[in-house]
Parts: structure tokens; C-alpha cells; sequence
């Protein structure tokens, strides 16, 4: 559910029954953006830097187009969230993978390896993803300021995906890249989306936030002249506005909630010494490594799915580090989440036995 009080907004204009095209080019939409950006993150955003679009990975395209040239590499951080993949391979660039360091389940970055591979490689975008889909990973300054070095050192755009920025443990701060602005010094693009917070990608939306005026300008060309999407869905744009300036009591209660489902995840399966889990800094996604299992990927899932009815996605998905892990979705009620837990181990407890 999205927030009640997001609900009576939308009902309200249902009940007023206008819904023709819908301009976003103005203060209440943008200084909606901006200001959470400074409530939540203390960063300081120009709303004029705020800019409409369908989804982040539209956006996402855009920019690569933007930035980049057919057969360009682009550089991120993996396991990383799938639908990059097919973005980067659509538009005729290659996906140069970049694994991030496993130590017990806390993923960190070889920074002396990844010097050398933007050397070498020379790709012309590195595509960030912060907080990390699927590790759940939060980058810390340190972490981003060496990134930003080293895009500096080797001409390299950024692109970074944050829309999982709101979802954190409470110790967890996140830096969106655009507060390290005095710090970069090439093209840099935070895309994001209110949808995964406050659950309404059904809704449509996101926005990107361009520091550089002729980036800006130049994506605004391709949103409305060739692409001819420069309308935003009306409902969208009030459910931004609204959870923007108004759900902060929502989203406090929803990482509550998220933060007791990992608990109780953990409690679960931590019986099972084999399988290894960590709880994420971020995100509501448990990145579950079963490596240790004697079973197939093969055999667990389709236990998982034709016995106990419960689909649990394999994390080879997001590339060829994740192929012993299940990547749990924990937004949910915590009895969904237990029920789905218990259905896990049931499925291990069952191949065990064969």
C-alpha cells in the first residue's frame, strides 16, 4: 500500500475528474524533489537541476546515449540489478563488469584493481548503483570520493542510480554523488524515483537531477522533441509532491517494518550454518549465498516453486557472481515474510532428505 494519506490525494482527484495532459516543469514538483534531498541527505539541490521522466531506467538510456558512444564500455559494480544489462546491451554499448570484493558477506571495492581496469578498459561511464542492488551495500564517503578520483584521473562519466536511497538500517547514512559536486569534475547524473520508496511504480515517474545546464538541456531535447514524453502521469506527479512534503512519518514506519523482517529472516535461517547471510545496509532485498548447500540451483528452486509455492529469485540474475545466492524480497508484512522464510528452509530440509 502506498501511504494513506497519498491514497486521499489521489481519491480527491479522481473524484475532480480531470486528468489531460500535465505540465511538471514547475516549483511545487521540483522544490518537492529538492527539498527532500536537503531534509533527508543535508544536499543541497538547484530544483532547477530536477528534471521529469518516465523511469530511471529511461533516464538511464538517455544518458548513456548522451554520454557515450556506440560500442563504448561502461563500467559497474557487480552482481548488479539485471535490467542494466539489457540497457547498456540495447544500446549498443558493452557492460564491463566489475566485481565487488566478498569478505563474509560485506561487499567492498578493490580500489587498486579498479584503478587499473579504468586504465586499461577505458570505459566512458561508470554506472553506479547507491544504496547497492542486490548487496544492499551503502558507500561511504571515502568509498565515493575514491570513485570520483579516479572517474576524474580517467575522464569517466557517472551515472548513479540512488532510487534505493531511502531505504537504509538506521545506522546507515547515504551521500547522494551530487553533495561530492566541488569534488567532480565530469559529467555526473543522480537518477531516482519516489516509486520504490513509497511503493507506487504503478503510478509511472521518476526524475534525473543535472547539475550541468547543456546535459540538462540536451536530455530535455531527446524527453520532449524526440521521444515526445514531456507530459507526466497527473497521478504521479501528485503522489511525488505528496510523499515528498508529507510521508516522512510513513517512511519512518516502513523501515521499521523492514529492519523487524530482516530479524526475523535471520532468526530463520541461521540455524542452517551452510547458508550465510548478512543483513544489507540498504535496500529491502536479503542477498541469501547457499554456495555451501549440496544442491543445485535447479533443485532448490524448483522445489521452492512447485512444492512450496513460493518464488524466490536466483541471484545469477544479476550477473555471474550471484549464481549461489536468492535474492529475498523483504517488502512486504512481516507474516508473508516468516511464512516465506519457513517455506525456504522447508525446501532444504526437503532436498536434504532425498
Amino acid at each position: 500500500m502506498i501511504p494513506d494519506g497519498t491514497i486521499d490525494v489521489l481519491s480527491q482527484a479522481v473524484e475532480r475528474g480531470f486528468f489531460g495532459y500535465t505540465r511538471w516543469n514547475h516549483m511545487d514538483y521540483k522544490q518537492s524533489i529538492s527539498s527532500w534531498f536537503q531534509q533527508e541527505f543535508d544536499c543541497e539541490i538547484d530544483p532547477e537541476w530536477c528534471v521529469y521522466s518516465p523511469s530511471v531506467i529511461y533516464s538511464l538510456s538517455v544518458c548513456i546515449q548522451l554520454l557515450s558512444q556506440e560500442g563504448d564500455k561502461i563500467l559497474t559494480f557487480t552482481p548488479c540489478y539485471d535490467a542494466f544489462y539489457h540497457c547498456v546491451g540495447g544500446n549498443k554499448r558493452e557492460l564491463l563488469p566489475f566485481s565487488l570484493t566478498n569478505q563474509e558477506e560485506y561487499f567492498s571495492i578493490d580500489f587498486a584493481a579498479l584503478e587499473k581496469v579504468l586504465k586499461s578498459e577505458k570505459p566512458t561511464i561508470l554506472l553506479l548503483c547507491n544504496p547497492h542492488n542486490p548487496t544492499g551495500r551503502v558507500f561511504t564517503k571515502n568509498e565515493l570520493n575514491q570513485i570520483i578520483d579516479l572517474c576524474n584521473q580517467s575522464h569517466v562519466a557517472i551515472i548513479s542510480d540512488e532510487i534505493h536511497m531511502d531505504v537504509r538500517r538506521p545506522d546507515q547514512k547515504h551521500l547522494p554523488i551530487l553533495s561530492f559536486l566541488k569534488r567532480l569534475a565530469v559529467p555526473t547524473v543522480l537518477l531516482s524515483s519516489a516509486s520504490k520508496t513509497f511503493n507506487s511504480p504503478g503510478l509511472g515517474g521518476s526524475y534525473g537531477i543535472f547539475s550541468d545546464e547543456s546535459l540538462r538541456e540536451q536530455f530535455l531535447a531527446i524527453l520532449k522533441g524526440r521521444d515526445g514524453l514531456s507530459s507526466i502521469p497527473y497521478p504521479a506527479l501528485l503522489a511525488t509532491i505528496d510523499c515528498y512534503r508529507n510521508q516522512k512519518g510513513w517512511l519512518e514506519e516502513l523501515n521499521q517494518t523492514i529492519d523487524d523482517n530482516f530479524a526475523r529472516l535471520k532468526e530463520i535461517i541461521e540455524p542452517d550454518t551452510r547458508i550465510q547471510f548478512k543483513i544489507p545496509e540498504a535496500t529491502y532485498l536479503g542477498w541469501i549465498n547457499i554456495e555451501q548447500l549440496p544442491h543445485s540451483m535447479e533443485a532448490v528452486q524448483k522445489v521452492l516453486i512447485q512444492q512450496e509455492k513460493v518464488a524466490i529469485m536466483k541471484g545469477e540474475t544479476y550477473g555471474i557472481e550471484g549464481k549461489n545466492y536468492l535474492r529475498f524480497n523483504l517488502g512486504a508484512p512481516k507474516e508473508k515474510i516468516m511464512d516465506g522464510a519457513q517455506r525456504l528452509m522447508r525446501a532444504i530440509q526437503y532436498l536434504d532428505k532425498q
